[in-house]
Parts: structure tokens; sequence; C-alpha cells
């Protein structure tokens, strides 16, 4: 089987999942249990054949990885909490648009080499991956907060608003992914000032990502500290949180688009 004919099946994994969701009358049922398997398994399997033997530091291998990692936790959190699966409509569609985007960029990928000795370079990439795929359920949910608040504002409901939790319940989803993001994020950090360390001998690199990086962590520190403190909350909290995710997508894949695609 060709690369090309691998990558095709991992993308067209990735289509039942998008449109299951959207059916009408839809639950946690059969068809959203296997379809939400098949858009793991596609993109796992393809990642695992891009990184066998060493990481790749291709942009289309980085969004085939955070698309499977995307999903495992997205099938975690339907799993454990009774209604975030409903933002499935919102996710799985976005994640194929993501697999469109890495079939698009795939391209000659490059060994990631660096001094670091080779466990600081492992838990820093398993550390930035989750932080990733954490704050993008996060992003989604915060999303689905605003779209409902917009719809509950105008008094007009469309297809898509009925399809998503409720306001309170995107809140409770939103927040708990978020601090599970900052714990993550804060253990990326510190992992990659540890392996910028052994590199240079300096603890941090003012580049673009390492910038971004601490952006995001501070906006969202600050988004529950005001959360707590001062109930902020709704679409204020949701745009903080979207721009956090925009903050980070800048500072993973947005930095490798820079670099690989336009240079």
């Amino acid at each position: 089987m060709t690369p090309n004919l691998m990558n095709a099946l991992a993308l067209c994994t990735l289509i039942p999942a998008a449109a299951v969701p959207l059916r009408q009358g839809a639950s946690r049922d059969a068809p959203f249990w296997g379809a939400l398997v098949l858009a793991i398994l596609g993109p796992a399997l393809w990642s695992l054949y891009l990184l066998w033997g060493a990481w790749q530091t291709g942009l289309g291998t980085t969004l085939w990885v955070s698309i499977a990692v995307s999903a495992m936790l997205f099938a975690v959190v339907a799993a454990r909490t009774r209604a975030g699966w409903r933002v499935a409509p919102l996710l799985m569609p976005y994640l194929l648009v993501l697999g469109f985007l890495a079939s698009a960029v795939r391209g000659d990928a490059k060994p990631l080499s660096g001094a670091a000795p080779e466990v600081w370079l492992d838990i820093h990439i398993v550390v930035s991956v989750l932080t990733y795929g954490l704050l993008t359920l996060a992003a989604v949910a915060s999303l689905a907060v605003f779209l409902q608040e917009r719809a509950l504002k105008t008094k007009k409901p469309t297809r898509l608003s009925r399809m998503l939790p409720a306001v309170l319940e995107s809140e409770t989803l939103a927040g708990r992914l978020l601090i599970y993001s900052e714990v993550v994020l804060g253990c990326g950090l510190a992992s990659g000032m540890a392996t910028q360390f052994f590199e240079s001998g300096h603890i941090l690199r003012f580049d673009h990502k390492i910038l971004l990086s601490i952006v995001a962590f501070v906006l969202i520190g600050a988004l529950l500290t005001g959360h707590r403190v001062c109930g902020v909350r709704g679409r204020l909290a949701a745009r903080v949180v979207l721009v956090a995710y925009l903050l980070l997508t800048l500072a993973y894949p947005g930095v490798k688009f820079v670099t690989q695609v336009l240079y």
C-alpha cells in the first residue's frame, strides 16, 4: 500500500465521524461510537506509520498526530460526561478540515534532532501534543457557548445550536478542560526549558513558539482566576479561550506552516 493511499484512507475515516453527529436525532448510539472509533484508528495508524523510527518535524505529521490525539481525548470526554459528546458537530468537521490540510501540506518530513537526552525530548513532545489536544476540545466547547448564547440573544435557535450542549454544560466542560490544559501546558513549558537547557545551556530562548506559549499560559491562567474571583463567563470567556487556542495554534503548527510552506 502506497503512502498516498494510506493518507487517503486515513482522511476517509474522518468523514463518517463528521457526518454522523449531524443526523436527525443523533445520540451516543452505535453509529456514533463506530464512527468515532474509525476516526481514531485511521489518523492514529497513519501517524504511527509516519513516526515509525523517529519523530518527524513536518507540518503534515504534526497535524495528523494532533487529529489522532484530539479524537482520542474526545472519546474519553464523550464517555465520561453527560453532554460532552454533543460538541461532535463542531469538533469532528473541524478535524476533517485539518485532515485535508494535513494531506495538502504533506511532504518530505525530517527527523527531529537535538542535543537533549531522548527522554526529555519524548516527554516534551507528548506533553505538547496533549496540551494542544486538550485546548482544541476546550476551544470547541467555548465555541458552543458562543453559538448558544448568540442563539438565545437573538431568539433564533438554529439546527446546529439545537445539537450542541446547553450553555451551562458547555461552560462546565470548557472550564474543566481549561484547567487540564493549563496544568499540562505548564508541564510543557517546564519540559521545554529543560530541553533547551540541555541543548544550549540556557533555560529560555525567546522565539515565537516560546513567547506565544507563555502568553497563552498567562491568558488561560488569568481567565481561570477571573472565573473564580469575578465570575467571568459566557461569550467573554469563550472569546478568551478561542484567542488562547489561536496563540497555541500559531506557536505549534503555525510556526511550522510559515517555515515549511510559505518559505
